[in-house]
């Protein structure tokens, strides 16, 4: 049988091209929902992860069970707000958080996709924070706090939210009640300061210095 080139008669046979469906599967690109907020990214960028959620999301045959809406696009019920920065890793392997998103946050959604190179990011992020809290030096706030001897017993014992006795310095009688002379005291309290703090507090002041150094002479 003589091969057949397409040419009959002179005249060249064009066949009509095959009709193209959309496969969603197949498809470059792919539309995911995530808490109502729409994103448009690569197949490519999802599976960056081979044990990620998102990875196991975008095979041919998923083993997940994933609803669509009725644009085509993935439902996600996470945090919209986090996910961007999040597919944002996936395509250039930066983590960036706004100001307004914390890095706990963060590994949150990171542990959910199961992205194992993010989780190991934001942990070590997380470790170096807390180390340079850890490293600062701690500072404290002072006050003086002026009372008689019978108050002395109630004001100790009703200090709060971090306040701690330092030193009680007798500075005499300044009142007489009729024939019986009250001591007269100063107690200096301190506070640790965090560093969101810093700015609501003075340093100590220098009266507070004295009064210690002077108490511990007595």
């Amino acid at each position: 049988m003589a091969e057949t080139h397409g040419e009959i008669s002179g005249h060249v046979c064009r066949r009509p091209a095959p009709v193209q469906t959309f496969n969603h599967r197949s498809s470059k690109w792919v539309r995911l929902n995530v808490g109502g907020t729409y994103f448009l990214t690569t197949r490519q960028t999802l599976c960056r992860d081979p044990k990620s959620f998102l990875f196991r999301l975008c095979q041919t045959e998923p083993d997940l069970d994933s609803d669509k809406d009725e644009s085509g696009a993935y439902l996600i019920d996470r945090d919209p707000m986090y996910f961007g920065p999040v597919l944002n890793y996936l395509r250039h392997g930066k983590l960036v958080l706004d100001k307004n998103l914390t890095e706990e946050g963060a590994l949150e959604e990171a542990e959910f996709y199961n992205i194992t190179s993010l989780i190991k990011l934001i942990k070590e992020k997380i470790s170096e924070r807390e180390a340079k809290t850890t490293d600062s030096p701690v500072k404290h706030v002072y006050r003086v706090l002026q009372c008689q001897e019978e108050e002395l017993t109630q004001m100790v014992s009703t200090m709060s939210d971090g306040w701690k006795f330092e030193q009680l310095v007798n500075i005499g009688s300044s009142y007489n009640y009729g024939n019986e002379d009250q001591a007269e005291f100063l107690c200096v309290v301190s506070k640790e300061l965090h560093n969101q703090s810093y700015s609501s507090y003075t340093q100590p002041s220098e009266k507070a210095k004295i009064l210690q150094e002077r108490g511990s002479r007595i």
